[in-house]
């Protein structure tokens, strides 16, 4: 049975847009219309109770019952989990995997996120703070990635959910103002990356 997959067409959405496709699971999009506010509506609250998305309902979820899962870094977790995929089953291999997802929910999302916010603040002053202070976070967390791939074909050495999850943002260099030019082995690593024909099925699929 396929996936209910709750999402728009934002960087985490894609996230999982793309692990679905890699993964090779059947999906059905459920677009969440957060220009609308759609993700405040009490149906999506029930499976979604922080008002975000992505989200997913899975018919056949652990003992064949269904499960619903949001945030997205526990949706990469859950179906690496399910799928047995882009996961290490020992726990060394899965040490750098968690921590590079963690660093991506934690800093490489929240601070080019914040770009995209004050890019759009019309008063000069407030504008001119707060993208001087995240676009400074954005280029640190580049520069460390950077680092991290200069003797890594990927950031947890195979690829894994990890680099689903960073892609979802990277996607978004222009937006953020940042040219991979900069980062050379970033951009090694992105042009890989979106060479795969499951990334570019899930940058592909309509989300919105």
């Amino acid at each position: 049975m396929a996936i209910e997959f709750y999402t728009y067409n934002t960087p985490n959405g894609r996230k999982i847009s793309v692990a679905l496709e890699e993964m090779g699971l059947p999906y059905t999009v459920r677009v969440v219309d957060i220009g609308k506010d759609q993700q405040f509506q009490p149906a999506f609250l029930a499976i979604s109770p922080n008002n975000k998305i992505p989200a997913i309902v899975d018919p056949d979820g652990p003992d064949g019952a269904p499960i619903s899962v949001f945030e997205s870094g526990a949706i990469l977790i859950y179906l690496a989990e399910k799928t047995g995929l882009f996961m290490p089953r020992d726990l060394r291999g899965r040490v750098p995997v968690l921590e590079w997802l963690m660093f991506q929910m934690a800093g490489f999302g929240p601070a080019p996120g914040q770009v995209h916010h004050f890019l759009q603040v019309e008063n000069e002053q407030d504008r001119r703070y707060g993208l001087e202070r995240f676009s400074k976070e954005t280029h640190r967390l580049y520069g460390v990635m950077d680092r991290r791939l200069a003797d890594h074909a990927f950031f947890a050495g195979d690829i894994s959910i990890a680099d689903f999850a960073v892609v979802g943002w990277a996607w978004r260099h222009e937006r953020h103002k940042v040219d991979l030019a900069q980062y050379p082995n970033v951009k090694r690593w992105y042009e890989t990356m979106m060479a795969r024909p499951g990334v570019a099925k899930g940058f592909a699929v309509p989300l919105s």
